[in-house]
């Protein structure tokens, strides 16, 4: 599958890092992520395929995204050699399949609040998903009043703060960037995880497995797959982080990237 991916560059100097997002989300989501690296690390924000600014695709199948970004990797950001890569939920799952298909590509991994593994939560994201397709869109006048027509199946401000992103003005109307109604259809295969289509791979590199203190993604029983698949990997928990433990204690998330990926503090 060739999909057009959009992309952003935050930095100029220091070893290159790769941010593939999670589900409902978008390259931009680790901007502050990012700029907090800098100068001693620069990074490329992706959009995956049916997020952002990106291509929509027919179907959602994991070898197939982490192949589009091996190729884009391969032609752009990774052409003068290996990068590190940093992936969150579907984004970690999208990273993991490219490390052990793509080795060459990847100097380091991070997974962020992602197992090897089928993932729970189903239900809970399909709920988002049909709260943000059955919003009437001809209702919406400004953000504001989709914020408000999604208080009582959202009630979590944060979460809708972080959905509302991918609505955009268009026109004289309002328009989601993600393809909601593929998302929909295709949740249980971004449950899953593909390990029965990576014919026995390994990555021998470094990896950093980052878990959300609370949250429920990553589990001891999910160790022994996460081990196999990626023999060099140390596992970090952060305190008082959930599933996006990025915006949740980004201080620590900075510090734990940039001593694992070898940044300068100052």
């Amino acid at each position: 599958m060739t999909v057009a991916l959009h992309t952003t560059e935050v930095g100029t100097t220091g070893d290159r890092v790769v941010f593939l997002h999670g589900l409902f989300g978008q390259g931009r989501n680790f901007t502050q992520i990012a700029k907090a690296l800098e100068p001693g690390l620069r990074s490329l924000l992706v959009d995956l395929p049916n997020h952002g600014r990106s291509e929509w695709t027919g179907t959602v199948d994991y070898v197939e995204v982490a192949d589009a970004v091996a190729e884009a990797l391969r032609t752009g950001y990774a052409a003068d050699g290996p990068v590190h890569l940093v992936g969150h939920s579907m984004g970690g799952k999208v990273a993991m399949v490219l490390a052990l298909r793509h080795p060459d590509l990847v100097r380091r991994l991070v997974v962020v609040d992602i197992s090897p593994a089928p993932s729970e939560g189903e239900s809970e994201f399909g709920h988002l998903l049909d709260s943000l397709a059955g919003l009437d869109l001809s209702a919406v006048e400004r953000r504001a009043d989709a914020d408000r027509l999604l208080t009582d199946p959202i009630p979590d401000e944060r979460v809708r703060g972080f959905l509302l992103q991918n609505l955009r003005s268009e026109g004289t109307g309002w328009r989601w960037q993600a393809d909601l109604a593929l998302l929909r259809r295709e949740l249980p295969a971004i449950a899953e995880f593909p390990e029965d289509q990576l014919d026995g791979a390994t990555f021998e590199h470094p990896v950093l497995w980052v878990a959300g203190a609370r949250s429920p993604y990553v589990r001891p029983e999910h160790a022994p797959t996460m081990r196999r698949l990626f023999p060099r990997t140390t596992q970090v928990t952060i305190k008082d982080a959930g599933h996006w433990v990025h915006s949740e204690q980004p201080e620590a998330f900075v510090s734990a990237l940039r001593v694992f990926l070898g940044a300068p503090t100052g």
